[in-house]
């Protein structure tokens, strides 16, 4: 017969925090929410650490290079779908790591010759407005001069002009050696009032640019998440199907981490699929998932996963459950697997965080995560709402909302995220909907931050391990539920009227 398991299947709604001691040097300035990406020893520190605990759901719906730069930006990470052909997926890719940098590898480049309509073609297709225009057209020519979209204008300049009749030729234009360091390089941008200075070598040809946009974007944005060479930092997913011809590209394209797209994971095809990318990309971190137990949690971090994502049915957009009775309360399951996680890293002294995906309803639901036990969270419904989604934002009487809809939706039809027999989706397991339109993510976040931040605050906790450690949980009644909600009527606007 089958197996009961003991206790109730519990969601976040169903637990509050109860406040710690908050002591007189505990305050929202003084949080720090780093937390871990990728597998490490204990004691020592994760390959990749996030600055902030949040991962965007690896969705059609909310993946896209604007919304990955404007997540790393503030810390997180983005992993971008790959229910689309591997080249498009790698141009995303390329796009958030050739965002910015210290010392930028130049990807608009043309030849003197080449007429004007090309470069502005180039700069459409890469959104770039500066390019270099070398012998050869590579980023690694003889540099001959800058073109900017400012030195030409459509409709004043014929297309068929060549380059060389508007760019600022090399001559005349301040460059650096390249043995110039970064921090000399952004004195000169200042000190000459430069917005660009190419670094060359001896031959003159062009080794990077360094952009006066990118230092000051470095201070608006002090907690960006960047590798070693001051490129953001970006995810892929990846699926058990074609990923011996997919990974390869990613890996070329620049992403810096992998992840399994599952909507079961504790399976044969994940195991044989994580380890082929260890044996073949072993420097490229890979994350698996998902998971809804500890027993699931031991399989895949046996098999080498980096980290875990635990969630099968809570999203807002699936259906999973209703389909086909497979889940578990999230608050349940991400309680479970950071149980699994810690005794796994007494036996082998190697830490696998875990990521809740799933069931994250409101802003403190996220706090409950951490609390529980989660490393980071990651999310669909949240991230699809603000502008740099890519759902297209439709008007209603009520207001601005952004398209949302689910991988096993029919509009997305991901059947290689859902196990169902064939080359297709035979049935639904997520939706096609809308979601209230939040504007940008950068202020929206904020926000976010701001009430983790508090939480921690009122719990007596700096640092999420610290959280973790010492976070009280308490079981809400339904009336207690209720008693969280306003009981008056909320005024939203202040009416005219009445103060006349």
């Amino acid at each position: 017969m089958a197996q009961i398991i003991d206790g109730v299947s519990r969601t976040f709604n169903e637990f509050l925090l109860l406040p710690n001691r908050t002591r007189t040097d505990c305050s929202p300035e003084a949080v720090d929410l780093g937390t871990p990406l990728v597998r490490h020893a204990v004691g020592d520190p994760s390959p990749i650490a996030l600055r902030t605990p949040f991962t965007s759901a690896i969705m059609q719906a909310v993946g896209s290079p604007e919304l990955a730069i404007a997540l790393a930006r503030n810390g997180g990470l983005s992993f971008l779908h790959h229910n689309r052909p591997v080249a498009d997926q790698a141009a995303d890719i390329r796009a958030v790591k050739n965002f910015k940098a210290g010392f930028v590898v130049s990807d608009t480049n043309v030849r003197p010759g080449d007429p004007l309509s090309t470069l502005q073609e180039l700069m459409r297709r890469t959104g770039h407005s500066t390019a270099a225009v070398t012998d050869d057209g590579t980023g690694t020519g003889r540099l001959l001069g800058l073109v900017t979209s400012r030195d030409f204008h459509p409709q004043r300049h014929p297309a068929d002009e060549p380059v060389s009749s508007r760019m600022i030729p090399v001559d005349v234009l301040p460059v650096a050696t390249d043995d110039i360091t970064l921090s000399q390089a952004n004195s000169r941008l200042w000190d000459e009032r430069l917005d660009c200075l190419p670094v060359v070598d001896g031959d003159g040809r062009l080794r990077h640019l360094v952009f006066r946009s990118d230092y000051s974007d470095n201070k608006r944005f002090p907690n960006q998440l960047v590798d070693a060479d001051k490129r953001l930092r970006v995810g892929a997913g990846v699926n058990t199907h074609d990923y011996r011809e997919r990974i390869p590209e990613l890996a070329a394209a620049g992403a810096d981490v992998l992840c399994f797209d599952s909507s079961d994971g504790f399976s044969d095809w994940q195991a044989q699929a994580i380890a082929w990318t260890k044996e073949h990309f072993p420097g490229l971190p890979v994350g698996g998932g998902n998971v809804v137990d500890g027993e699931a949690f031991r399989f895949l971090a046996g098999a080498g996963a980096d980290f875990v994502k635990v969630g099968v049915g809570g999203g807002s957009i699936c259906i999973t459950r209703d389909q086909k009775g497979i889940g578990r309360g999230q608050a349940s399951a991400v309680l479970d697997v950071a149980a699994a996680r810690d005794a796994w890293a007494a036996e082998s002294g190697q830490y696998v965080p875990i990521c809740s995906d799933g069931g994250l309803v409101h802003d403190y639901h996220m706090s409950l995560a951490l609390a529980m036990g989660a490393d980071f969270v990651m999310m669909g419904r949240y991230f699809a709402r603000f502008d740099q989604a890519p759902g297209a934002k439709l008007p209603t009487r009520d207001g601005f909302v952004k398209e949302y809809w689910g991988e096993g939706s029919g509009r997305a039809r991901n059947w290689q995220r859902y196990e169902q027999g064939g080359q297709s989706l035979v049935f639904e397991e997520g939706v096609d909907g809308y979601v209230p339109y939040a504007g940008d993510l950068n202020e929206g976040l904020a926000v976010t931050v701001a009430k983790m931040r508090a939480t921690m605050v009122s719990c007596g906790a700096l640092t999420i391990p610290d959280f973790q450690s010492t976070a009280r949980l308490t079981v809400v009644s339904e009336q207690s539920f209720q008693e969280s909600h306003a009981t008056v009527a909320v005024r939203d606007a202040p009416d005219a009227f009445e103060r006349s």
